[in-house]
């Protein structure tokens, strides 16, 4: 593993990595975040994971979450959407492909090879960030954006024995009833869609369910609300399911980083309280 470089913001260390990844056969980037004398503790930590086209680059870099993050002495670690690099495959579309991983194994070629996101993120990532750095294992959340939104989900209902607390900013809810998620699960799963509802988090939710309570912050001006993210399907799936979910749909906001931005110390904030 490689330090690739190291900044000094809201009291803290960002540094970013380099390494390669078994998961994606590929180097795969990282950034972390470490408050200022985070050595010689075990600190709890929340995993961020971005939505498509994005890398670890947009959460560190727009949503200010680190001045946060060192108020709780909380560790924040963010991972790329998809493995990078010439020999990956892609799709001359934003929404698949490079940049758009959709935090699944892909079974189909020619994207199986490369396409295991789901577990660079709980199987070798989560194990770099325990072994490598201050954290205490059993005090570890999950959150995203959108896509990243869908991932945190279904990551933390198939493994609440890594995850102990979620939360989700504008998540792609039901990927197997809108046309982002059609598109990716059809084109890295296959047709069958029974293999689709491993990765959805409305049937996670009703097949697994969930110990603890969910935040979920939806902005009511966000144009993909009504097509691609279908809030309310999450809200009667919890409510199905009798698991604990605070849907805030809020009023102006839409589905950019000045959202994320605006209610991130909410978020932080929630996931320390739970990881206290």
């Amino acid at each position: 593993m490689e330090q690739i470089s190291s900044v000094k913001v809201f009291g803290g260390e960002q540094r970013v990595y380099k390494h390669a990844s078994s998961s994606t056969s590929t180097d795969m980037e990282f950034a972390v975040f470490l408050p200022e004398g985070a050595e010689g503790q075990k600190l709890s930590c929340l995993f961020y994971l971005s939505g498509l086209t994005c890398t670890w680059e947009n959460m560190m870099s727009k949503a200010g979450a680190q001045q946060y993050a060192a108020a709780h002495n909380m560790i924040l670690v963010a991972p790329d959407t998809s493995p990078r690099g010439e020999d990956v495959p892609d799709d001359e579309m934003y929404d698949f492909g490079k940049g758009a991983g959709f935090y699944v194994n892909a079974t189909q070629e020619p994207w199986s090879k490369n396409f295991h996101m789901y577990d660079y993120v709980t199987k070798e990532l989560y194990k770099i960030i325990c072994d490598e750095f201050p954290v205490d294992p059993g005090r570890i959340g999950i959150t995203g954006h959108s896509m990243g939104g869908h991932g945190a989900l279904t990551v933390a209902m198939k493994n609440p024995d890594l995850f102990k607390s979620v939360s989700a900013f504008s998540p792609i809810v039901a990927p197997s009833q809108v046309p982002w998620g059609e598109k990716a699960l059809g084109g890295y799963l296959g047709a069958d869609k029974s293999a689709w509802s491993d990765y959805d988090a409305c049937e996670l939710v009703k097949s697994k369910g969930w110990s603890g309570d969910i935040l979920v912050d939806q902005g009511l001006a966000d144009n993909f609300l009504e097509e691609q993210l279908k809030s309310q399907l999450l809200e009667e799936a919890c409510k199905e399911a009798d698991v604990s979910l605070t849907l805030r749909m809020q009023d102006g906001y839409d589905h950019s980083y000045y959202f994320i931005a605006s209610f991130i110390e909410d978020h932080i904030k929630w996931h320390a309280e739970r990881l206290s």
